[in-house]
């Protein structure tokens, strides 16, 4: 199982992240990549580099597991999760591009504080304010009942911390500024990753 996490993962990056911007290049010259926020140290910085290291435990895990170096979670090990891992991770990728797709031309990785872009609403968006963060999580979540080691456990943790950090201390309050009511009309009516929950200033 640890191949076909190996394997699963490798798609992920390859499809989210890179088939994913020359596709965005194509189609506006631009690859979308805003790079991390902040001075080096700040907890906006921080939160970019606590994802570039959770997509890379990401990928440790399973090489970790192949070459015997750590040990799977014995209560977690069963072919049965194994098997609901591989159905939640292409359910998370899939969900993956597909925001992607809705959030056309919007699509960036990081914030340019001087860029307007439109706001999307609709398709997974009018579900979850970061449908593609949320699916990430998915994505996790899958690799970890795959395989089920302490690093994979890690780096399940760690993508969590760095996405709620980048959506709640810089995605979030960039997106007040620029757009300002119907964005924050928007955080009103919808969940920030999960669906009615983590809306903002609902009444």
């Amino acid at each position: 199982m640890s191949y076909a996490a190996l394997i699963g993962y490798m798609l992920f990056l390859v499809f989210a992240f890179g088939a994913r911007t020359v596709a965005q290049v194509r189609r506006t010259g631009d690859s979308g990549f805003r790079g991390v926020s902040g001075r080096p140290g700040s907890i906006e910085w921080l939160a970019g580099r606590l994802l570039v290291v959770a997509l890379c435990v990401g990928v440790l895990a399973p090489v970790l597991s192949l070459l015997g170096w750590v040990e799977p979670v014995a209560a977690l090990d069963t072919d049965l999760l194994h098997l609901v891992g591989v159905v939640v991770f292409f359910v998370g990728l899939a969900l993956t591009l597909a925001a992607q797709v809705q959030m056309g031309v919007s699509w960036r990785i990081g914030v340019d504080e001087d860029e307007k872009t439109e706001l999307v609403e609709a398709g997974l968006f009018a579900l979850v304010r970061n449908p593609i963060f949320s699916a990430m999580m998915v994505v996790s979540v899958g690799l970890v009942l795959m395989v089920p080691s302490p690093v994979a456990f890690i780096g399940l943790a760690a993508l969590i911390v760095a996405l709620q950090l980048q959506v709640r201390v810089v995605e979030e309050p960039y997106l007040l500024r620029v757009q300002g009511q119907p964005y924050a009309s928007y955080t009103s009516r919808v969940g920030r990753f999960i669906p009615g929950i983590g809306r903002i200033g609902a009444g």
